[in-house]
C-alpha cells in the first residue's frame, strides 16, 4: 500500500502529532508499505529527506509559523502545485491527513478537490478539537471518508458536531515502549546541576495550556517538604506556535518563578528524544497538569513506558489513559494544591512510586504500543478501500 501523509510539522519540530508520526510512519514502512509525508519547512532543513524509510517533503507552504505571519493570500496556485506534485510522486492509494481540519480552509479544500479528482480515499486523524467555526466547517464539510480520533474524548466531540458515528474510529496513540525502558544520562551534559539530585519532570511544551504555571505553584508547596527538589520543564523551542503565544507564556512563567523565589529549583530547556528517555528514567515522577481539554497527552505514555507514576488533570482524554490510584493520580484542573499533595505522597513513599510505576509500564505494554496502533490504522485503511 502507498500512503500519502499530510501534516504541518515533523521533527525537529516537537509535539504530540509529530511524535505520533515518528511512530506510525516507520512502522508502516517496516511492514512493507510505502509512506510519503508532506510537511512544513525547518530552518536549515532539506526540502527532500528520508526518515527510517519514510520519504519526507518539506515546504514553507505547510509551515504554520510561517503561514501565521505571512497569511494565506495569493497562495492557491502554489498550494495546488505542491499538493498535486506530491500526490502524483507518491502514487498514493490512501491520503491520510493529520489535523488538517483546522488552521487553513485553503489547504483542506485543495486536498479535498485533488483527492476527489484522483479518486483517492481521504482519511483524517483528529488529534485536537477547537470550538470555532473553522473547525466545525472543515471537520464536517471536507468530505473525509473516515476520521480517526486519538481518544474517546475527541470522538465524542466529533459526533457532537454531527459527524456520523460510523465514520469515526478511536485509535489511541502508541509508542516504542522499549525505548523508554532504559535511558542513559546524556542530559547531564546539558544540565550538570541535576547530578545526584532528585527531580520531577513536566514533559510538555512550555505554555499555560499545558499547566506549566500549575506545576510551578505546586513546586512552591512541595519544596516546603523537599527543599532540594528540582522541577524540569522540556519543550522550550522547536514547536508549532500558531498565534505566537509561547514567548508570552514563557515570560509569565519566568516571572512567576521569580516571584515565588524558585529560580534555583527549576530548569527550562529543550531536550532530544534520547535525552528525554534518560530524563524519564531518572525522574522521581512526572506532572502533566493541562489546563485545556488535552486530547490525549502522548507524554503520558512515555512516562508510563519508563515506569514512572504521573499526576494529570481531569481534562480531555487523559482520564482514559490514567486510572486514578493505579498508574498515577488524577486531580482537578488547575488544582496545584492537590497536585502538590499527591506529589509529596509519592516522593515520601518509594514503594508506592515503584508499584504505580510497574502498573504504568504494564499498561503501556498491554495497550499503547506502536504495533497495536499500526494494526488498527491498517484496518481503517483496508475498510475504507474495501468500501470503495
Amino acid at each position: 500500500m502507498r500512503v500519502a501523509m499530510f501534516h504541518w510539522g515533523f521533527p525537529p519540530i516537537i509535539g504530540g502529532v509529530e511524535t505520533h508520526l515518528t511512530m506510525l510512519c516507520p512502522e508502516l514502512v517496516g511492514r512493507g508499505h510505502e509512506v510519503s509525508l508532506l510537511t512544513g519547512s525547518v530552518d536549515g532543513g532539506r526540502e527532500d529527506d528520508c526518515y527510517h524509510g519514510v520519504k519526507i517533503k518539506r515546504t514553507p507552504l505547510m509551515s504554520l509559523n510561517w503561514l501565521y505571519k505571512r497569511g494565506f493570500e495569493s497562495l492557491e496556485d502554489k498550494v495546488e502545485e505542491i499538493f498535486s506534485t506530491f500526490l502524483d510522486d507518491s502514487e498514493a492509494d490512501v491520503v491520510h491527513a493529520h489535523n488538517m481540519n483546522y488552521f487553513s480552509e485553503l489547504h483542506a479544500g485543495m486536498l479535498k478537490r485533488l483527492a476527489k479528482e484522483r479518486d483517492l480515499p481521504l482519511i483524517l486523524t483528529a488529534h485536537n478539537v477547537w470550538d470555532d467555526l473553522l473547525f466545525l466547517k472543515l471537520s464536517r464539510d471536507t468530505g473525509w471518508d473516515h476520521i480517526i480520533a486519538v481518544s474517546n474524548f475527541i470522538r465524542k466531540e466529533l459526533v457532537g458536531i454531527g459527524i456520523a458515528d460510523e465514520k469515526v474510529t478511536v485509535i489511541h496513540h502508541g509508542i516504542d515502549v522499549a525505548k523508554y525502558a532504559t535511558g542513559d544520562m546524556q542530559y547531564l551534559e546539558r544540565c550538570p546541576q541535576l547530578e545526584g539530585k532528585r527531580f520531577i519532570l513536566h514533559p510538555a511544551r512550555i505554555g499555560i495550556a499545558k499547566g506549566c504555571d500549575v506545576s510551578v505553584k505546586a513546586l512552591g508547596l512541595i519544596k516546603k517538604r523537599f527543599p532540594d527538589l528540582i522541577l524540569v520543564f522540556t519543550g522550550s523551542k522547536n514547536i508549532i506556535d500558531w498565534g505566537m503565544y509561547q514567548q508570552k507564556d514563557i515570560a509569565y512563567i519566568l516571572h512567576l518563578i521569580k516571584v515565588l523565589d524558585l529560580e534555583g529549583s527549576i530548569i527550562i530547556d529543550a531536550f532530544s528524544r534520547d535525552e528525554m528517555a534518560g530524563l524519564f528514567q531518572a525522574a522521581e515522577l512526572c506532572l502533566y497538569p493541562s489546563s485545556f481539554d488535552e486530547p490525549f497527552g502522548l507524554a503520558l505514555l512515555e512516562s508510563m513506558a519508563a515506569g514512572k507514576p504521573i499526576i494529570v488533570t481531569d481534562t480531555g482524554g487523559m482520564p482514559e489513559i490514567i486510572q486514578d490510584g493505579r498508574e498515577g493520580f488524577i486531580v482537578r484542573r488547575r488544582d496545584f494544591e492537590a497536585m502538590a499533595e499527591k506529589a509529596i505522597m509519592l516522593l515520601e513513599n518509594r514503594g508506592l512510586r515503584e508499584c504505580m510505576g510497574r502498573e504504568a509500564r504494564r499498561t503501556a505494554e498491554d495497550k499503547y504500543t506502536r504495533e497495536i496502533m499500526t494494526d488498527k490504522t491498517l484496518r481503517v485503511y483496508e475498510k475504507v478501500l474495501a468500501s470503495r
